[in-house]
């Protein structure tokens, strides 16, 4: 049988390696498009959107972790709990 804890953890660090990678990539388009020689402002400020946004990912992103790790904790103290 698969053991739950290990399962959790497995999805915790899937998830949050997926969300890190995508804040990075959100992160550095922003940038390279803020930061363009190109004399189009609309442009600039949709690069100038995503940094903000991407700040705000990385708190959630934060706040998420945290939580799965909560979550994670909680399923290996019911799984000693049933197993002792």
């Amino acid at each position: 049988m698969v053991d739950l804890v290990q399962v959790i953890e497995d999805w915790t660090t899937r998830i949050t390696v997926l969300a890190w990678a995508l804040f990075l990539l959100t992160w550095s388009v922003g940038w390279a498009l803020r930061g363009a020689p190109i004399p189009f402002s609309r442009i600039k400020r949709f690069g100038s959107s995503l940094v903000e946004d991407s700040v705000w990912a990385a708190f959630w992103l934060a706040v998420g972790v945290t939580v799965f790790k909560f979550i994670t904790y909680l399923a290996s103290l019911i799984a000693q709990a049933l197993g002792s």
